[in-house]
């Protein structure tokens, strides 16, 4: 059942979990499940974060739905380069964002299910959560053959993953958040984490690939909507508590004071690309000429999203040495992206004689370049 989270509600409710779960007259187990009325990824995982933050769940677990429109979500110590097609997310419009959480890169839409479980540090049981959602759908549906594997995915039917995890643990709070395909758009998922980009040397968390299939596809009753009720209806029998979805709006301050400014945070460059572990690239460009295709060699370094160290070597009779040395110059210190590349390029450009020629195999050098970033 959903109902709509009043602020007189939501202050009594955030209230009580700021204090020990002694200082209350009832003595029965509570808890407390909420659904974000937001698509937008950065606004809820700015929730995640603000009650990560700043209450207190101490015998008062929280759990909480949301959906997201298209977006890939990567992990806190992963590589957006090695993990999704970023040119295509540029052109598609599909939101990259960086969880606080590890684990790997996912891609949500409107038919994939998020949920997070908050507990204590000492009540974090990633195991017990995904045995819940199991019994959920097997209440559902009895007929799915659906398993916990040993690195806490959902596989169905033996080898189709429909829920991976990820998990925070703080000093005394912690959540475990996993996702769950009902009936996600395939096509999407599987252009958007499939990297184009090559040469790429990194220490960075890399994500496992593994076959995906939607639950909708094997249930067609097995709607987003029928699921969060099972998965609500199970985690209120288990916690004791009143099977209520409290709906709640992740952009209302009176409800999370300060949630703007980390869901403002999570939208910065210097937070998706810029907390990249480092990394370079190693990697040859073939541009065509007089009928044939001369290579281009490029080395770069990269350091929380700025380039390091930068060697472009072109052959020296398609373009003049003092040209690519003002190039490699010109970008260190520079964002590893294409709009900066664009700006510093143009500039570059009015510096060069006015030679057509020379133009256009500058254009071509640099689009080449902006289609590895």
């Amino acid at each position: 059942m959903l109902i709509p989270f009043s602020v007189k509600n939501c202050f009594q409710l955030l209230c009580n979990h700021k204090v020990p779960a002694a200082g209350f007259k009832n003595t029965t187990k509570g808890g407390l499940m909420l659904q974000s009325i937001s698509n937008d990824v950065y606004q809820n995982l700015a929730v995640e974060d603000w009650i990560h933050d700043h209450v207190n769940l101490e015998g008062k677990p929280i759990l909480f739905f949301w959906k997201n429109s298209p977006c890939v979500v990567i992990g806190r110590h992963q590589n957006p380069w090695q993990e999704c097609n970023l040119n295509l997310l540029r052109e598609e419009g599909i939101k990259l964002a960086r969880r606080r959480s590890g684990g790997g890169t996912v891609y949500h839409d409107m038919g994939n299910i998020n949920l997070t479980f908050f507990t204590t540090k000492k009540k974090y049981d990633r195991m017990e959560n995904l045995k819940l959602i199991v019994r959920a759908l097997n209440a559902v549906q009895p007929q799915l053959d659906v398993q916990v594997t040993k690195r806490f995915d959902l596989l169905l039917d033996g080898q189709f993953k429909i829920s991976g995890t990820a998990s925070k643990i703080g000093r005394t709070t912690a959540y475990h958040h996993c996702t769950l395909l009902c009936s996600t758009d395939g096509t999407s998922l599987s252009s958007s984490l499939k990297s184009p980009y090559q040469g790429i040397k990194s220490n960075a968390t890399t994500s496992i690939p593994s076959l995906v299939k939607n639950l909708l596809e094997k249930d067609p009753t097995l709607t987003c909507e029928v699921l969060m009720n099972a998965i609500a209806t199970e985690y209120a029998a288990y916690h004791q508590i009143e099977n209520h979805i409290n709906l709640i709006n992740p952009t209302d301050e009176t409800l999370f004071p300060g949630i703007n400014s980390k869901a403002k945070e999570l939208q910065t460059w210097e937070w998706i690309y810029g907390k990249t572990p480092k990394f370079s690239i190693n990697t040859t460009l073939n541009v065509l000429h007089e009928q044939s295709h001369l290579e281009i060699k490029v080395f770069i370094d990269i350091k929380n999203g700025r380039i390091e160290i930068c060697n472009i070597e072109a052959p020296d009779h398609w373009l003049p040495l003092e040209i690519c040395d003002k190039l490699n110059s010109s970008f260190i210190g520079s964002k590893f992206c294409p709009t900066e590349t664009i700006m510093l390029t143009n500039i570059l450009l009015r510096t060069c004689p006015e030679n057509q020629e020379l133009h256009s195999k500058w254009n071509i050098l640099c689009e080449k370049i902006k289609g590895i970033m």
